[in-house]
Parts: structure tokens; sequence; C-alpha cells
């Protein structure tokens, strides 16, 4: 990649947001010009074809992490997916004295929409530890979980310290106490393969920006059963079956979800991401992003006021933190020599909490980064400590 003047641009920075191929932005363009119209309404052919494409668009995303088309619901993103199922399975099935197992390193986006439901509904929330390396530890819920806990929300990989969740062992807890289990899968989505069934969860929530697709749109994953009894989440257009100033009745799953005019064109450019990664191959993408972060972590740990954090086979986020050198003022002097990271608290202050530290710096990788950005990035870094002196 370059800036605008022409120079390389080493972009590291992956994990918040993914740069764009140019197959989505065709297709994207193709949807908001050439073949745009409404769905779901139209009796003329434009809106009909539209539509067919936009519920492929659906089914497609669906197979990708291994769901039915009608279990999945289209959201403006993975939070809105979270705050979806709080307020809708949450606010029907738990209750005061129901307890919720999370853990030390979510996001604040499976923090905050329990913690909106404990204030209506009295539930309770447990925070389950993590290992020495990073990890959530299974072994310290099972201390921690009984038969009043009723969910499971947990990062699949932690946008922070990109370790990774023992799904297996997560989903055996959950179903040996009877509660369900949410997946936060942002950070695993567009590093590793998903297969929802072969994961044993009953919810599953990922953005599209972050797998290289549009903003403003992300899909919540839920077992049919699950999805078909859950309430209205809002209330308009499209969600309905039969209005009457009486009553109204509801349309079936996943439709009920998605009141109003749908985010048409980025759900096509949506699944037009999930056939660019599928062509590449996700194995072959986890493993270039795990060879890549065994090579930061190796050029890092060299560097003898640096301290890493996370396990040594995070996936795809490498955070360090430096002596003396604030997160966000090596992020400003690695801006000016062309390498873009994340510096600060990344939306998981309890985790930062737990670390001790106010901020981390963190280097992600994608598709398109190699080991010219991660040599940029160490020069950049040596330049910091050589102007802190």
């Amino acid at each position: 990649m370059v800036t605008a003047e022409g120079a390389p641009w080493h972009y590291l920075d992956t994990a918040a947001t993914a740069q764009k191929p140019q197959a989505v932005v065709d297709a994207m363009t193709r949807a908001l010009g050439r073949d745009y119209a409404t769905v779901h309404r139209g009796v003329y052919s434009r809106s009909a074809e539209m539509t067919l494409g936009y519920e492929a668009a659906r089914r497609r995303i669906a197979g990708f992490v291994g769901g039915a088309e009608d279990e999945l619901v289209f959201t403006r993103g993975a939070t809105e997916a979270i705050n979806l199922v709080a307020a809708t399975w949450g606010a029907a099935n738990l209750q005061a004295g129901d307890r919720i197992l999370l853990s030390v390193l979510e996001h604040h986006s499976n923090i905050v929409p329990w913690q909106l439901l404990r204030e209506r509904t009295g539930v309770e929330i447990d925070v389950c530890p993590l290992n020495e390396d990073g990890r959530i530890d299974i072994d310290a819920a099972r201390q921690i979980v009984d038969n009043r806990h009723k969910l499971f929300a947990l990062a699949h990989v932690s946008n922070v310290l990109g370790s990774r969740l023992d799904v297996a062992a997560a989903a055996g807890l959950a179903q040996s106490v009877g509660a369900k289990l949410l997946l936060d899968g942002c950070q695993a989505v567009p590093r590793l393969p998903v297969d929802v069934a072969a994961l044993g969860c009953d919810f599953y929530v990922f953005s599209a920006h972050k797998l290289y697709g549009p903003t403003g749109i992300g899909a919540l994953w839920a077992r049919r059963e699950l999805l078909q009894a859950m309430p209205p989440y809002q209330g308009g257009g499209s969600m309905i079956d039969r209005v009457t100033f009486e009553r109204t009745t509801w349309a079936d799953a996943p439709q009920r979800f998605e009141a109003g005019t749908p985010a048409i064109t980025e759900a096509i450019a949506f699944a037009a991401a999930v056939d660019y990664v599928e062509a590449i191959g996700m194995e072959a993408i986890a493993a270039h992003e795990d060879r890549l972060t065994a090579k930061a972590r190796e050029e890092l740990g060299r560097i003898n006021s640096l301290r890493l954090w996370g396990p040594d086979d995070s996936a795809g986020i490498v955070s360090f933190t430096m002596d003396g050198i604030h997160p966000h003022d090596l992020g400003t002097i690695l801006d000016e020599e062309n390498v873009a990271i994340r510096a600060g608290h990344h939306c998981a202050q309890p985790l930062m909490d737990h670390l001790g530290v106010p901020a981390t710096a963190r280097a992600s990788f994608g598709i398109y980064s190699d080991e010219d950005d991660i040599a940029a990035l160490i020069r950049g870094i040596e330049r910091t400590i050589r102007i802190f002196g």
C-alpha cells in the first residue's frame, strides 16, 4: 500500500478495520449504481432481482460460518448483534437471580449490553479471569459456574491480546449447566475457519468491515429454534406479518429482526468480501498471519524496553508497551514513518486495568501485510527510542 504521495504505507491496524479489495468496492459500486432498487416490496423486475441478490448474500454469509440462511440476521454490526440478543433473548429469558459469565478481556460491546440488561432485569454478571499468557481460564470458570448461569458471552479471539478461546471447553462447560454460549467472532472470522455447528455455540456475532467488507453492517447467527422464539428487536416495515391498530403479528425470523429498509448494497458487498477471502482460503490466511505474528513477536522481543502482551500464538494481533513511552506518543511518531498502528485501550478498559497499564500499542495483520511492514515498525520504534533518549 502507498500514501497519496506514492510513498510506502505500512498498515498495521487491520484488527480495527480492514482495507477493502477492489472486488468489494466494485460489488458495492454496481449495487449502488447499475443494479440499485429497494428489496422485498417492489413488483418490478429490478426490485425482484435486487431482492434475490440481497437474500443470496444472506445465504452466502450464513454458509461461510456454517449456518443456514434462516439463521442469519443482518445488523448494523457486531455491537448491534449483541445488543439484539440482550434486548430480545436476554429480556425474555433472564431474570433476577440468573447469571451471565463474561471474561476480563471482553470488548466493551460484550460488556455494556449485559450491564444494561442487568439494570432492567436484575440478572447478575460474573467475570472469568485469564491465564498468565492472556487466555480465558476455563478451569477457573469451572469454579465460578453453576446452574444459575444461563449465558456465557465470550470473545472467540481477543481484540487486544489475540488469544484464542478454547471453544470446545467453553461450550462443554456451558452445556453442563444448561447455559447458552454467545461468541464474539469479530477477530476470529477474518483470521480463522469458523463453523458454528462444530463450535457448539448458540449465538455468533461478527462484522463485515473487519472481514474486508463495508462498514455499517454485521451479522448475528443464532440457532434456528432460538431465533424463532425471540421477540422483535425494533418495530417498523419489513418485520411484520399483519398490522392493525389493535395488534400486529410478526414475520418469521430472520426478517422479524430487520425493521426498515436494510443495508442492501452493504449486504451484497459483504458477500463479495466472503467470496474474496474464500478464494484465498481461510487456512492460507491463518497461516500467513500466524507467520507474520511470530516474526513480529520475535523482532519486538529483542527490544529490552518493550513488553509483549498475550500468548506467543496470538492470532494476527500483537500488543505491547514500552518503558517511558506512552502508546499514543509511539503511534504519533510511527505515523511520521508511514506506519499505522492502534494505540489506546482498544475498547477494553477492564483488560487494561487487569494488565496495570492505561493503554497498549497494537499491531495487527491482514492478507496484505508482509515482512516489510514489520521492518518498518521496528525502524519506527527504534527512532522513537532515540527521540525519548
